[in-house]
């Protein structure tokens, strides 16, 4: 019985993260289906935030910690709520035929979360057109 409960603090962290920063305002269906769609997008939403979260845990290596997330620059684990705090800052300047599009970096923590997730932030991903 003691291994079932194991990861559950693990849990109870992801539903906290479901409640928190992925809440949504109150929204009312009464189709099953409509309710099974929401539930999946919430679900796909919160399945993001935790592969973020950990794909920058694992890139640090080591005891997965970092500066620069909080004030005061103590060395922290970065969690998903943090990582997307800093990197909602971002923008994107949309390039054209002879300028190709860039993001724009305002702090270096955003420039360092991109590498740890293994993007290119002066050649982003767009479509050919």
């Amino acid at each position: 019985m003691e291994a079932v409960h194991r990861s559950q603090g693990a849990v109870e962290r992801r539903y906290s993260d479901f409640k928190g920063p992925l809440s949504v305002t109150p929204v009312f269906v009464q189709d099953n289906k409509r309710v099974a769609a929401l539930i999946t997008v919430i679900c796909l939403a919160l399945l993001l935030f935790c592969l973020i979260e950990r794909q920058v845990r694992r890139a640090l290596g080591g005891d997965q910690k970092m500066r620069g997330l909080y004030p005061g620059n103590q060395r922290v684990r970065p969690t998903g709520r943090m990582i997307l705090y800093h990197l909602s800052d971002l923008r994107l300047r949309v390039g054209s035929a002879t300028d190709p599009p860039v993001i724009a970096i305002i702090r270096g923590i955003q420039l360092h979360l991109l590498d740890l997730l293994g993007l290119e932030p002066t050649h982003p991903r767009w479509p050919e057109t």
